[in-house]
């Protein structure tokens, strides 16, 4: 049996049609850049991430570039965030002449260690830039208490979390509406993905918004009138047209991974593998599995024996940013992130798209037995 780690071309065959009905709406109107279907599917966004404004940009990176020069950072500030993400996450600071300031994670769930925070400010600190990762809401509720003492804002890296909610908040604890700025990514691979690049920008602040919208245009207003130096970012007509179809279908793609989920915890129980351990789904989250994670020992191993039985997985992320080469300028060494580098080292995900199978499941399961069975 194949199983791969994603089949886009399963999801596509179920809305073909609205897809290319879509599709062929923009190429016949020939408007491409902005305009009417970029202005639908930003306010269907906003609606569905309970916000005021949702900004579409041209990539989840970009967004979290453009929320951060919103703030105004500038060089020589920090920004606290976390070494476990993709490096977007990080490049977005450095690139405005910051300094990331990297904090470890909490093991359970692989969020930014909230009880690090306050002893990580300092008067450079400009902003606080946590992840949800794989899909789970970091813990909102104290990152917010001591963001509010110290006056600093909090930009959201919700790239692979859209729909995710933090429960405590009820309606405002969707992932991108809690702090001063949410950002996320439509690379195909997300629940919500496009057909290439894509980003959108989340916020309840109305100067934040005007600014966002004219830092994605050059910071142009009105054409060729530049009042700040912005860059080139704009979501186009046909990503937002494509989106606009599949946002109408995100839910039910979200109930379709939970269920995968928890059958994938109900095999590994039935199982007994003792060298994995499942995801955890932390109190009063509504988890979103962009990944399911596991944790496994000799990860590296039990990846290959996957490969060679047709069981598609990916580690995500191998080398923690902090210990990337180009950050090494930042006096970072060994064990300064335990807790980051020992999930560098296990963590595994495994398929969980909506279109897996029950058979799917089990096979993938069965090989992982099969593996430390035989060691």
């Amino acid at each position: 049996m194949k199983v791969p780690l994603l089949d886009l071309k399963a999801q596509h065959q179920t809305i073909r049609d609205e897809v290319m009905a879509a599709v062929t709406r923009v190429m016949d109107s020939q408007q491409f850049i902005l305009g009417a279907e970029v202005e639908a599917f930003e306010q269907a966004a906003a609606t569905y991430c309970n916000v005021k404004h949702a900004i579409g940009c041209g990539s989840g990176s970009d967004a979290l570039l453009l929320a951060l020069m919103a703030l105004d950072v500038q060089p020589g500030d920090e920004v606290i965030t976390v070494a476990y993400s993709f490096f977007a996450t990080a490049s977005a600071i450095t690139r405005l002449g910051a300094k990331p300031v990297f904090l470890d994670i909490a093991a359970a769930d692989f969020n930014l260690d909230v009880a690090q925070i306050e002893a990580a400010i300092t008067p450079r600190t400009k902003a606080i830039l946590p992840v949800h990762l794989f899909g789970q809401c970091a813990e909102m509720a104290p990152m917010l208490e001591v963001a509010k003492r110290h006056n600093l804002p909090i930009v959201e890296d919700a790239a692979q979390a859209i729909g995710a909610d933090y429960l405590p908040f009820g309606e405002c604890g969707r992932a991108g509406a809690m702090g001063a700025i949410g950002c996320f990514s439509f690379f195909p691979s997300k629940n919500l993905g496009g057909a290439g690049e894509g980003g959108l920008m989340t916020t309840n602040d109305d100067t934040l918004a005007a600014k966002l919208r004219l830092l994605r245009v050059h910071g142009m207003q009105p054409k060729y009138y530049h009042q700040v130096v912005g860059i080139n970012s704009r979501l186009d007509a046909l990503q937002a047209a494509i989106l606009n179809v599949k946002l109408t279908h995100l839910d039910d793609w979200h109930a379709a991974r939970q269920r995968n989920a928890a059958r994938y915890n109900e095999l590994f129980a039935q199982a007994g593998i003792e060298a994995i351990t499942p995801p955890v789904e932390r109190p009063q989250r509504r988890h979103i599995y962009n990944q399911y994670t596991i944790r496994a020992a000799r990860r590296d191993e039990l990846m290959k024996h996957l490969h060679a039985h047709d069981v598609g997985c990916e580690v995500y992320y191998p080398v923690p940013l902090h210990q990337q080469q180009c950050f090494a300028d930042l006096g970072y060494v060994a064990g300064d992130l335990p807790v980051t580098e020992k999930a560098a080292r296990e963590a595994l995900s495994l398929p969980i798209y909506p279109e897996l199978t029950a058979e799917m499941q089990e096979y993938v399961v069965e090989q992982i037995a099969a593996f430390y069975a035989q060691s």
